[in-house]
């Protein structure tokens, strides 16, 4: 797959806005063609009324003078105001596409961007496409028709000089090419450096207080600095070859005007023109020099928006997750068998974080997995629900495989609760229903019920309507309570927890473990949990170790069998005692 997003909108925008498209082009030639008037009425003016001395209609021409620059620069403010409409479009219609596949998107994509990154994708790197349209291409070809043009014009005043401007045009393009290929190279770095910046601000933010409780504002703000430093090398960069460029374009322009001068002299007469026609040329060939200094910016606003259309393209064209066939409903089956068929998983080639594993959880079993940290517990838990797509194997629901369940479909089939509990903005229902219009007033009041969070949210002002500005209203042992109510709102027949009560003292711990009972009578029910009050609860253990399952059974078989297990749970009950 190689789609360009940002060449679909445009073309698109254009199919659906064809009138604007339309009166778009009658403003641009006008803008070209009232431009190239005012030289051809100065030369007028010089050669009937102070050549010849003849002052007749000097206030008309005058009038029609201004009144055709005035008329210039009103064609010239529908036109901008016309662009920016039509670059709004654009840039609706790109970011609305690239929402569409971040959908879509296989989850790997997140766990090797940034968030950061991923969002100056959105921000930057369009705004910098809607600029080429408004202010890059369309300025460039405005400013080349206008050359064509004073071209045409001069050459009418004079073959002689006329050549001369087409033997200077190379000479300008060259100078712009080399500029524009030093530029391109510049903005692409920009561009990926923009995106680290963006990335390091929202992860600071995020962890503030990590970073004050540790006293690490120092190796926070030195990593911010070297990449505000990289970032203003390439500006500069940038900026650097913009400033040389101009320079360079005005001294061409004076050393071609005072040559015009020269030559049509009374001394040398090489020209043959009349003093009106060479006030006329001049005035031509300084609008000539005038685009010429705008192809500067536009080439580099061109820059700017050809790295940000590579990055976005480069988006736009991430591996999706499969697509999903239609969907038998299992949403209505309360008994779900789980297999885990020769399942491997590597986020790289060659390192394997899950192998071989076969595995079968039968309906309403509550099943615990342990082992070491990073062995691939929450890799394991991410399969399941099918946010990731297994290297090898596969993991079936009832025969179906689960990667093959529609999104929409999922949350009526798991419920996962993950160590932490991510708060939305909106009210304490909205925290449950996660603002989906299914969800009823009843089914969420009798999910907070569940967890026994009920009393706490009717002793608040508002009750369920209370707006939740930040974590505070909520203790953490709540929010973890929220997650689960969170999760079972919708009745799914299989729950997963991963290590949700870590993080807690032993008296909320009691709390949540006592919810986790309560619903492990109704519910297929996978834990992640390295306490013994979980997993005396199970039905099976099973104990991860090198990506492999090490050992699965009851418990108590476990307890007698595996001397790792026992020497977890000892060690357990020596912390507790």
């Amino acid at each position: 797959m190689n789609n360009n997003l940002a060449k679909q909108s445009i073309i698109k925008i254009i199919k659906y806005n064809k009138r604007l498209v339309t009166i778009l082009l009658f403003l641009i030639i006008g803008v070209v063609v009232f431009s190239l008037i005012p030289p051809q009425i100065l030369k007028k003016v010089i050669d009937i009324n102070f050549v010849n001395k003849t002052y007749d209609n000097l206030l008309f021409y005058a009038v029609l003078y201004i009144g055709i620059i005035f008329l210039t620069g009103i064609l010239d403010f529908f036109k901008e105001t016309v662009l920016t409409v039509l670059g709004q479009k654009i840039t609706k219609e790109i970011r609305i596409e690239m929402m569409v596949k971040l959908q879509k998107i296989n989850a790997m994509y997140f766990s090797k961007n940034d968030s950061g990154v991923i969002v100056s994708r959105f921000t930057n790197d369009v705004d910098a496409i809607s600029s080429m349209f408004t202010s890059g291409i369309i300025s460039m070809m405005i400013d080349c028709l206008k050359i064509i043009g004073i071209i045409f014009s001069i050459w009418f005043f004079s073959f002689r000089i006329g050549l001369l401007t087409l033997l200077l045009l190379p000479l300008i393009f060259v100078i712009t090419r080399f500029f524009q290929k030093r530029m391109l190279s510049a903005q692409i770095k920009n561009r990926e450096l923009i995106g680290k910046v963006n990335n390091h601000i929202s992860e600071s933010l995020k962890n503030i207080r990590m970073i004050k409780s540790f006293s690490k504002e120092s190796y926070m703000e030195k990593n911010y600095l070297n990449y505000l430093l990289e970032n203003f090398r390439t500006v500069d960069k940038v900026n650097f070859y913009d400033s040389i460029f101009s320079p360079i374009i005005l001294i061409i322009r004076a050393i071609v005007i005072a040559s015009i001068v020269i030559f049509s002299s009374d001394k040398l007469n090489f020209l043959g023109i009349s003093i009106g026609m060479v006030a006329a040329t001049i005035e031509l060939i300084s609008n000539l020099f005038s685009p010429i200094e705008s192809l500067g910016m536009e080439i580099q606003s061109i820059q700017q928006s050809l790295s940000g259309i590579k990055r976005v393209n480069d988006f736009y064209n991430e591996i999706e997750d499969d697509k999903k066939q239609e969907f038998r409903q299992l949403d209505k089956v309360r008994e779900i068998e789980i297999q885990f068929n020769n399942l491997t998983f590597y986020y790289e080639e060659n390192k394997a974080i899950l192998q071989n594993i076969n595995l079968k959880i039968d309906p309403y079993e509550r099943v615990t997995f342990v082992g070491r940290t990073g062995v691939g517990k929450s890799t394991l838990f991410k399969l399941i629900v099918g946010l990731l797509k297994p290297s090898m194997g596969s993991i079936t629901l009832n025969g179906i495989n689960v990667y093959d369940i529609p999104n929409l479909e999922k949350r009526k089939i798991f419920g996962y609760v993950e160590q932490n509990c991510h708060l939305i903005k909106g009210t304490i229902a909205d925290q449950v229903s996660l603002k989906d219009e299914n969800i009823t007033m009843a089914q969420i009041k009798q999910s907070l019920n569940f967890v026994g969070l009920t009393d706490y949210i009717e002793s608040l002002e508002n009750k369920y309507d209370t707006i939740v500005k930040n974590d505070n209203i909520f203790s953490q042992g709540q929010k973890q309570l929220l997650a689960i109510a969170r999760a079972i709102v919708t009745n799914p027949p299989i729950l997963l927890f991963d290590e949700i009560t870590s993080n807690l003292d032993s008296i909320t711990e009691e709390k949540i473990v006592n919810v986790l009972k309560k619903a492990s009578e109704n519910y297929t029910m996978l834990t992640i949990s390295h306490r013994l009050s979980s997993m005396v609860a199970s039905d099976k253990v099973v104990i991860l170790e090198n990506g492999k399952i090490k050992s699965a059974g009851a418990p108590e078989i476990l307890l007698q069998n595996d001397e790792w297990y026992k020497t977890h749970i000892a060690l357990e009950k020596l912390t507790w005692n």
